[in-house]
């Protein structure tokens, strides 16, 4: 029998804890249907975590994320994830969820508000980077700052951590199935040639870029 729309959310809970299990997180996880990263986006960058084992990840949003990230990072044996978060409830829930799993030493939550800022001529509400440290990015996620707040809401982060990218430095974007999305997308790749693109299907469309900066 098919799944209902009211069966869906269940079944995408279910697919999380599974993942979580798998990675030895077996307690319940913060999973919601509306805010959480879908379960097939969560495996991919689980998957590339575990398998490139980056240095530092910058995720743009916390959350569920925050906790497998952090838990790749353990079980590589190094790593650590720095999340921006502008709600600081959110931030407040997921530092304490990281410290339930104890995986404190793998994260940190930064309480990042959005500020009105300027990149490439155009004003957004995007996250203040002052307390962000200036370490290379190895990866990079950005399933924030929510689409509905204005046109091309993800686009700061490549123009404003760019030059934190490290040669061979691995971006997902989430809900790339969107268009706005994928306008924005193609914004960074015009602005950006060493980004090399690939669209992955899932639920809500996920977009690999991978920086390959030019070798003298």
């Amino acid at each position: 029998m098919p799944a209902t729309e009211s069966q869906a959310p269940l079944t995408d809970q279910a697919a999380c804890i599974a993942l979580g299990e798998e990675l030895g997180l077996n307690k319940s996880l913060p999973y919601t249907p509306n805010w959480s990263a879908a379960p097939d986006f969560l495996r991919l960058i689980v998957e590339h975590a575990r398998q490139a084992r980056p240095n530092t990840i910058v995720e743009c949003g916390s959350g569920v994320t925050t906790l497998m990230l952090a838990r790749c990072c353990q079980l590589n044996g190094g790593g650590h994830v720095i999340s921006l978060e502008n709600g600081a409830e959110f931030a407040a829930k997921t530092r304490a969820e990281l410290a339930r799993y104890g995986l404190e030493d793998f994260a940190t939550v930064i309480d990042a508000p959005l500020t009105t800022q300027t990149v490439k001529g155009r004003e957004y509400q995007w996250y203040v980077l002052k307390d962000l440290p200036d370490r290379t990015l190895d990866m990079l996620v950005i399933d924030g700052p929510p689409g509905f707040i204005q046109r091309h809401s993800r686009y700061p982060a490549l123009p404003l951590l760019f030059d934190k990218l490290a040669d061979g430095c691995t971006v997902y974007l989430d809900d790339a199935a969107r268009p706005d999305e994928r306008e924005v997308v193609a914004l960074w790749q015009a602005a950006f040639p060493g980004l090399a693109h690939e669209y992955v299907a899932t639920a809500r469309g996920c977009s690999i870029l991978r920086m390959k900066r030019d070798r003298p």
